[in-house]
């Protein structure tokens, strides 16, 4: 599926966007960064990167009961600018939009449970990988759909943009199904909870995280070969290099220290 995305979607999402301000600052010294890093780091000292992000994508981003806008990937970005000393505007668009952003110039880089893929590589410069991931499908629980194979003749939605959309194309005239695109995880998984459609194809960690946290749906099948693929944050091709080296110095750092262990503890197993 391209990553090129409606405008008009990221212009109606756009407009009741929240911002979070990141600033960080630490020295050489205290990062553990190298010289060459470093001195990215004092080149882009008064810059502040916007980096546009998904708005319901739990664990990765979501906002939680105490109205804080969190998850691994904000904590990862937190933790990477604070090591690096850069100064960054993180703004929730919803994943369609924040590629749109990105694509528009109105954002330096998007972290969203971006997948690494070939396709995506062609348009995009990623970041060393921040997280594994694979795909799945979910039905409500306790419900008639137990399998791929009773898909027969149904509806399933799945989310614009994604890897997992990408599974349920590959193998939806294999299985008879047809699908009903949404923008945002929430929305997908209310249209499986009030038999609207009779599964969802989610990423494996973000729908493993929602079932752990009751939202009524279990799953029955995963793909973790073929549309199996890794996280990055992403700029657009060959603009922001020298984000892109202070991401990748800072998670070696955070990897190092144990940060990024923690991090993931935190979300994956609360």
């Amino acid at each position: 599926m391209s990553a090129s995305v409606s405008r008009r979607t990221f212009l109606g999402i756009a407009g009741g966007a929240v911002s979070v301000l990141g600033l960080a600052a630490c020295n050489s010294a205290d990062s553990g960064a190298t010289d060459d890093a470093s001195a990215a780091s004092d080149d882009t000292s008064d810059k502040t990167y916007i980096v546009a992000t998904d708005t319901t994508f739990a664990p990765f981003e979501f906002t939680n009961e105490a109205g804080e806008f969190v998850g691994i990937d904000v904590d990862i970005l937190a933790a990477v600018a604070a090591d690096q000393g850069f100064a960054y505007e993180l703004n929730p668009l919803g994943f369609d939009a924040a590629v749109a952003a990105l694509e528009s110039n109105q954002a330096d880089a998007v972290i969203a449970g971006m997948s690494i893929t070939p396709k995506r590589q062609k348009d995009y410069d990623f970041t060393d990988s921040y997280y594994q991931s694979s795909v799945c499908m979910a039905v409500k629980a306790g419900g008639d759909v137990k399998s791929l194979e009773d898909l027969a003749g149904k509806t399933v939605a799945g989310k614009t943009g994604t890897q997992s959309l990408d599974w349920a194309e590959s193998i939806k005239d294999e299985y008879g199904f047809e699908i009903t695109y949404f923008d945002t995880s929430d929305m997908m998984y209310q249209d499986v909870q009030t038999g609207n459609s009779a599964a969802c194809f989610e990423d494996t960690p973000v729908m493993e995280y929602g079932v752990a946290q009751g939202n009524g749906l279990e799953v029955v099948a995963k793909e973790e070969d073929d549309y199996a693929s890794p996280y990055g944050l992403a700029v657009m091709k060959g603009e922001n290099s020298e984000l892109i080296e202070m991401f990748n110095t800072g998670l070696a750092n955070i990897q190092a220290s144990g940060e990024y262990d923690e991090i993931l503890a935190k979300y994956l197993e609360a």
